[in-house]
């Protein structure tokens, strides 16, 4: 089982985007809700160097991307071996 975490928020285009694509993919992630944990922000807003964009995947080889679109995250799970 792979090693994914997604920090994202319910209102965010982009993160319902992400796990679609991720759930359509059936790839295991762990999702932190960023409005529900303040640390989880705390976090993003340190990944990215001062900004709180989301979502934020980090991958089980200590990479992350924030904000990738479909095409970059297949890219990145088939190079895991995860799709």
């Amino acid at each position: 089982m792979s090693q994914i975490t997604m920090y994202g928020a319910e209102w965010c285009g982009d993160c319902r985007r992400s796990k679609k694509f991720l759930d359509a993919n059936n790839v295991a992630y762990n999702y932190i809700d960023v409005e529900a944990d303040e640390s989880a922000s705390e976090k993003v807003i340190e990944i990215n160097g001062g900004q709180r964009s989301i979502p934020v995947i980090i991958f089980e080889d200590g990479t992350h991307m924030t904000e990738p679109s479909d095409a970059d995250l297949k890219a990145k799970l088939e190079s895991l071996s995860i799709l």
